[in-house]
């Protein structure tokens, strides 16, 4: 993800997206359903993803039933350095990170992860997803309570067993940090610009694989961060 593309760059990835519309995103995988169902009992939860770009990642839940807010931000280093421009040097500890508040009746945790490896992230890729590379760009699970914790590890060892991949999972648990919520210019972007060439060339097919490898699952509306 890179928001400072130079007006040729910006002009060849709009003509890619032209070319190439949204069907079906890049590296969709079709991940095993969790064998152990997270148990998170009443009430609103909480939990943090990290997965390459954030825009992509809050689109992806900002469409899933039972998703109440998906807040894009950077998750793992510390608050002097938690803006966009630090974050970018890769130097930072920080992923940029989405914090997702869901309803466990609705969505469970588990079927949080398997979107979350379906249509959004690379578990093989280390430090980079897509176009992007970097360490603010790793993929990483940040459990924050001890069933979310147990259900991440187990099915991470899943994923390790499932051959659906053939390199190996690289992805990591994350122990929780603060997180701290981006710029408000990078909330809501995909609803707010979808016709940025990055959104439309990475991120849009992203959504269209979730609504059609998960129909029970998708909302058609967009929950706002």
């Amino acid at each position: 993800m890179r928001r400072a593309l130079s007006l040729l760059a910006a002009g060849a990835m709009a003509v890619v997206a032209l070319q190439a519309p949204a069907l079906a995103a890049e590296g969709a995988f079709d991940a095993p359903v969790a064998t152990v169902k997270a148990n998170e009992g009443k009430g609103l939860k909480t939990a943090i993803f990290s997965g390459g770009c954030f825009w992509g990642v809050e689109a992806v839940f900002s469409h899933l039933k039972g998703v109440k807010s998906a807040v894009s931000g950077y998750h793992g280093g510390a608050a002097d350095t938690a803006n966009y421009e630090t974050v970018s040097t890769g130097r930072t500890g920080h992923a940029e990170s989405v914090k997702v508040v869901y309803d466990p009746s609705v969505v469970r945790y588990d079927q949080l992860l398997q979107v979350f490896f379906s249509v959004v992230a690379d578990p093989t890729l280390k430090n980079r997803q897509g176009p992007d590379s970097g360490t603010q760009y790793r993929a990483a699970l940040v459990p924050l309570n001890k069933e979310q914790s147990e259900v991440a590890k187990d099915y991470l060892a899943q994923m390790a067993k499932s051959g659906v991949w053939s390199s190996p999972i690289v992805v990591r648990i994350e122990a929780p940090k603060k997180f701290y919520p981006a710029e408000a210019y990078h909330q809501d972007f995909a609803e707010k610009n979808p016709n940025h060439p990055y959104i439309r060339r990475w991120d849009a097919p992203k959504v269209v694989a979730l609504k059609q490898m998960y129909p029970s699952l998708y909302s058609a509306s967009f929950q706002a961060g």
